[in-house]
């Protein structure tokens, strides 16, 4: 009887966290998503509402100064690993890469995140667009 009760109680617990560790995921609107992110330092990612990006004076690597591109975005939701903006880089505004992926913290903050085992690269904040 005991074990049929701790297997309950097991259970519920299971149920109660994966309920509120869904309830705590921010969901990101990409119709939202467009507007001017800015860091610390004063570089800005611009998304724009038709598609496209431009960027001035960002870091997206602890190896590299500051760089201006642009290209086209694209939101990619996914459901079980973190949201991001998929940044198609055009005119070699980044050397060899022509991609790079700027995640989603929340609706008003978005980020580089170069070494998955590292610190955050740059973390920019949405702004009041002029």
């Amino acid at each position: 009887m005991r074990r049929k009760a701790a297997v309950r109680r097991l259970v519920a617990t299971a149920v109660l966290l994966a309920a509120l560790a869904s309830g705590c995921a921010a969901s990101i609107d990409p119709d939202a998503l467009p507007g001017r992110y800015r860091d610390e330092t004063g570089g800005e990612v611009l998304l724009e509402p038709d598609g496209t990006f431009s960027a001035t004076a960002v870091s997206t690597d602890d190896f590299s100064g500051p760089a201006d591109f642009s290209g086209s975005w694209e939101f990619h939701d996914r459901e079980t690993a973190t949201d991001f903006v998929y940044l198609s880089v055009e005119d070699g505004g980044l050397g060899r890469i022509a991609g790079i992926q700027l995640y989603t913290k929340d609706q008003e903050t978005v980020y580089f995140h170069y070494d998955v085992d590292g610190p955050l690269t740059t973390v920019l904040h949405k702004v009041d667009t002029p």
